[in-house]
C-alpha cells in the first residue's frame, strides 16, 4: 500500500532521510499534536511603513528543548508583512552579532532597495528605504541574504512571507479570512539532535545535495494539525527550506486548483494533481474541504536525495521501488468555522506573461558543480574550519575549503561580489537559456519576473506559466524577462540558485540594470 492511501498518525510529519530520527522524538511527535498556529500579522496597509528587528531567540521545538534561533521581531521567523500599492518606509534594525539584510523576495523594486549581499547590515546598525510598491496582489518571501551565511541564518528563522494585497479577494471569489480560510503555510525541513536541539553540522554530501532535514515543519511548529472550515480553503504555501524540493499532493488524490503564483494570480484556476515547489518559490492553492474528511498534503521524495546520490535524476526508476512520500500537514474539518467560499472561482483577473519575441538579446547561464580537482569554492567562503557546528551558538557557518570538491559557480566562475557579470538594459525583454548539468536546481532572479517559455524541450508545466521569480530547472528551462527596475554597480541584482547551500558557496551572479 503506498503512503497516499492512507493517513499515517502521529509520526506522520517525520521525513523519509538518511539521518535516524531519534526515538524520543517520534514519541514525542506521536503524544502531542498542537493545532496549526500562523504567523503574527505587521499590517502596513494604512500607514504604510514595515519596522523590523534582526534578534536572536530561544525556540523549543520539541518539550524542554531549547535552541537558541533566530528571528525578525521573534524568536524564529517573522510576521506575515500586509503591504499595499503604494509608498513603504521600511527599516530593518540589526540586533544579533553578525550581519544581515533583508531581501525582498518577489518584490519589484531598485536594486538599492532589494536588500541583497551588497546591503548588509552590520550588528547594531540599521538600514531604511522609501520604497514604492508597484505589482499585482501576490505572495512573496523576505529573508537575510548576507553572502556566505545566507543558507545558515535562514536556516536559523530569518525568513518570513509577505501578502501583497489590494483588498478585492472576496471580490474574486477567493478565502480571504486570515487563518481561518486562508491559510499562510511556510514548509521547512530540519534536523535535530537527541536532545531535540535543532542541529545545522553540514556534511561533504550536504554541501553537494544542499542541507535537508528528517523533520517537517510548517510555521515552525512540529507535527501540528491544520483546521480547516467545511467549504474551500485557500493554502498560500512558501517552500522556506534551504534545499528540499517538495512534489505536493492531497492524500485521498483529491483536486488543488493552483490560483496564483510567485508573481500573483493566474487568469483561471488550473486543477493540479501534483504540484512542484522548490526552495524560494511560492504557490496559492484552493482545496475543498467540503466532504467534511480529515486529508493530509503530502510530498515525493526529493529528486536531489536518495540512494542514488548526484544521480539524482534517476530518482523516478527508485521511487518506483521504495516509496518515499511523506505527510506534510494533516487537516481536520472544524464545523465551527464559517464556511464563506464553497466554489472554485471560474476565472480570475490575473494577467498572464507574454513576452514572446524575437528581437531580444539571449545568454545563456549554467548552474555549474565543477568536480574537477584542485577547484576552489567560490568566494565568499570564510577560510578552513569546522562545518556548521557554530550557527546555533551565534557564529555562523565557517568553511569549509574542500579542494578536489570543484567549483560552485555560473558559467564557470565562482561568485565574485567585486565583478559584474552581466550589463542589462532597462526596460528591455531578454531571452535567458538557464541549464542544469547536475541536480535539480532553483533559479531565482532578483528585480524581476519571467515568463518560461520551454521546460526541457516541453511547454512548461501548469505551475510554472504564470509569472515566475524561481523556477526548477532539472535540465534546461528558456525563459523571458523584462527588466524594469533598475539596479546600479553598489547595489546590483543577483541570479542565483536558491538551494542555498550552492548560493553561498559561489553558485551566483549579478548584473546591473541601466
Amino acid at each position: 500500500m503506498r503512503r497516499r492511501d492512507f493517513l499515517a498518525a502521529g509520526t506522520a510529519t517525520l521525513l523519509t532521510s538518511a539521518m535516524p530520527v531519534p526515538a524520543a522524538l517520534a514519541q514525542t511527535a506521536a503524544n502531542n499534536r498542537p493545532g496549526l498556529a500562523m504567523p503574527p500579522v505587521l499590517d502596513a496597509t494604512e500607514k504604510g511603513r514595515v519596522d523590523l528587528t534582526a534578534q536572536y531567540g530561544s525556540t523549543a521545538f520539541f518539550d524542554g528543548a531549547v535552541t537558541r534561533t533566530m528571528g525578525y521581531n521573534q524568536g524564529y521567523l517573522g510576521p506575515v508583512i500586509r503591504m499595499a500599492p503604494g509608498g513603504l518606509g521600511a527599516r530593518l534594525h540589526n540586533e544579533l552579532d553578525v550581519p544581515v539584510t533583508v531581501h525582498w523576495h518577489g518584490l519589484l523594486v531598485p536594486g538599492a532597495h532589494d536588500g541583497g549581499p551588497h546591503a548588509s547590515i552590520s550588528s547594531g546598525a540599521s538600514w531604511s528605504a522609501d520604497m514604492q510598491i508597484d505589482q499585482p496582489p501576490a505572495t512573496a518571501f523576505y529573508h537575510t541574504h548576507a553572502h556566505g551565511r545566507t543558507a545558515s541564518d535562514v536556516y536559523a528563522g530569518l525568513a518570513g512571507v509577505i501578502h501583497v494585497t489590494d483588498g478585492r479577494d472576496d471580490d474574486r471569489g477567493l478565502p480571504s479570512a486570515y487563518g481561518v480560510d486562508d491559510l499562510t503555510l511556510v514548509l521547512q525541513d530540519r534536523r535535530f539532535d537527541a536532545r531535540g536541539r535543532m542541529t545545522y553540522d553540514l556534511s561533504m554530501m550536504d554541501v553537494m545535495h544542499g542541507f535537508v532535514g528528517e523533520v517537517m515543519v510548517v510555521n515552525g511548529q512540529i507535527d501540528a494539525i491544520a483546521a480547516v472550515p467545511k467549504g474551500m480553503t485557500r493554502l498560500r504555501l512558501v517552500n522556506g527550506s534551504n534545499a528540499r524540493i517538495y512534489t505536493l499532493f492531497m492524500s485521498d488524490d483529491r483536486p488543488m486548483h493552483l490560483v496564483a503564483t510567485d508573481g500573483g494570480f493566474l487568469d483561471a484556476p488550473i486543477a493540479l494533481e501534483t504540484l512542484v515547489l522548490s526552495p524560494g518559490e511560492r504557490a496559492e492553492l484552493l482545496v475543498d474541504f467540503g466532504d467534511g474528511r480529515s486529508v493530509a498534503l503530502m510530498s515525493g521524495g526529493d529528486p536531489n536525495q536518495g540512494p542514488m546520490g548526484m544521480m539524482g535524476r534517476m530518482r523516478g526508476v527508485i521511487d518506483r521501488v521504495v516509496d518515499r512520500s511523506f505527510t506534510v500537514l494533516d487537516f481536520a474539518v472544524d464545523d465551527t468555522l464559517p464556511t464563506r467560499i464553497e466554489t472554485v472561482p471560474d476565472t480570475l483577473d490575473g494577467t498572464m506573461p507574454d513576452l514572446e519575441s524575437a528581437n531580444v538579446r539571449t545568454r545563456r547561464v549554467s548552474l555549474d558543480m565543477g568536480m574537477g580537482p584542485g577547484g576552489r569554492m567560490g568566494s565568499g567562503m570564510m577560510g578552513p574550519g569546522r562545518m556548521g557546528r557554530g550557527m546555533m551558538e551565534g557564529e555562523g557557518f565557517r568553511g569549509p575549503m574542500m579542494s578536489g570538491m570543484g567549483v560552485f559557480g555560473i558559467n564557470g566562475r565562482p561568485y565574485d561580489m567585486d565583478r559584474i557579470d552581466f550589463e542589462v538594459g532597462l526596460g528591455t525583454v531578454e531571452r535567458w537559456i538557464v541549464e542544469s548539468p547536475m541536480l535539480a536546481h532553483p533559479f531565482h532572479i532578483h528585480g524581476t519576473m519571467f515568463q518560461v517559455i520551454r521546460e526541457d524541450g516541453r511547454a512548461p508545466r501548469p505551475e510554472h506559466r504564470g509569472w515566475k521569480d524561481t523556477v526548477l530547472v532539472t535540465g534546461e528551462i528558456e525563459l523571458l524577462a523584462r527588466f524594469d527596475q533598475p539596479a546600479p554597480a553598489d547595489f546590483p541584482f543577483m541570479f542565483h540558485c536558491h538551494i542555498l547551500e550552492h548560493e553561498d558557496r559561489g553558485m551566483m551572479g549579478q548584473m546591473t540594470v541601466s
